[in-house]
């Protein structure tokens, strides 16, 4: 009589843990933030189960076309721009060859008429990762009634849609608390991207929860738009430039972002962070080496990537989440654009 194999299941259960830990632990996942407690409990687990991951991935239903899609809510240059992508694509696609599926990447644009729901209709993917979700995307929310597996990666409230984050709104509000306790009561805000995407409205309800901890009051004209480009930063600090008084201190919740801000600064005469402190958000791989290098938000990237590619994986074999809500750790990185010398 054969034995069954264990599972990540089993592992998860002897643990107490999910299994998408199990997966960061197991096959030690970069970024992510897991007590050193959790990492042993769960190595024990799967020690005295003799479980190991099966790297071949499971046989699917025929029919299936081992793929899954990875939509951007962002047109190419907004895309080709975003250097936190890499690594979040990264982590996708080696969570998913894991599991024997393929990555198709589809960038959409808001005003793609097009869309997605094709790549289901079609038969192109099995399911979809949505990056950077929108609180007027009808589509997705279309898709989800009729059962297709999907993953989020950001959050729709309301839509009971599983999806993968970051606290963005504690992100955001770390930030700009560490302004505030090096003095700063005039912060502007740039954002990562229009207020439509829910990241952007998150980013901004964290700064204005900063603000107010410290007994300021916001202003609006302290706050510009951002969308995902270095250009749109320039633009967005430039007006910010123009105010008076000026800002002595400004969030931008994207490093990407910010690359474009800071040369604006710089193109002003201003000094950074002698004048004007500048703190990011994601920590982009260039951000160390910007001049001066960026104070920013540490987001895992990667982790973000596979626990995605992870669960989606998991809904199109046909199994149930235990938890619908995934939220990874994020840390305060601080450099010399923040701090004054």
């Amino acid at each position: 009589m054969s034995t069954r194999r264990p599972t990540s299941h089993d592992v998860a259960r002897l643990a107490g843990v999910s299994r998408t830990t199990v997966s960061f632990v197991l096959n030690n996942v970069p970024g992510v933030s897991i007590s050193e407690a959790t990492r042993q409990r769960v190595q024990e687990a799967a020690r005295q189960l003799n479980y190991h991951p099966d790297s071949a991935g499971r046989k699917l239903a025929s029919g299936k076309a081992c793929a899954m899609g990875l939509v951007l809510r962002q047109n190419p240059e907004q895309v080709f721009a975003d250097a936190f992508l890499v690594q979040v694509v990264l982590g996708v696609e080696q969570a998913a060859a894991q599991q024997g599926f393929h990555v198709l990447l589809k960038p959409v644009a808001p005003d793609d008429k097009d869309g997605y729901a094709r790549l289901i209709q079609e038969n192109h993917v099995d399911g979809i990762i949505l990056s950077g979700p929108r609180q007027d995307d009808e589509e997705i929310l279309h898709l989800h009634s009729q059962g297709v597996p999907i993953v989020l990666m950001g959050q729709l409230p309301g839509s009971h849609i599983p999806y993968v984050d970051i606290d963005a709104v504690a992100g955001a509000a770390t930030a700009v608390r560490h302004l505030t306790e090096n003095g700063h009561r005039q912060i502007g805000l740039i954002t990562n991207a229009p207020l439509s995407y829910t990241s952007a409205q998150q980013r901004r309800q964290g700064y204005l929860q900063a603000l107010s901890e410290s007994g300021l009051t916001p202003d609006e004209t302290l706050i510009r738009q951002g969308n995902y480009t270095p250009a749109s930063g320039y633009e967005a600090m430039q007006a910010l430039l123009a105010r008076t008084p000026l800002p002595t201190a400004v969030f931008v919740a994207s490093d990407v972002v910010a690359m474009g801000a800071i040369q604006a600064i710089k193109q002003a005469g201003m000094r950074i962070p002698e004048d004007i402190a500048v703190v990011g958000f994601d920590d982009i791989p260039l951000a160390a080496y910007y001049d001066p290098p960026l104070t920013t938000i540490r987001l895992p990237a990667f982790g973000l990537g596979w626990a995605a590619g992870e669960r989606l994986a998991r809904l199109i074999q046909g199994e149930s989440l235990r938890r619908q809500e995934l939220l990874l750790e994020t840390q305060l990185i601080v450099r010399a654009s923040s701090l004054r010398r």
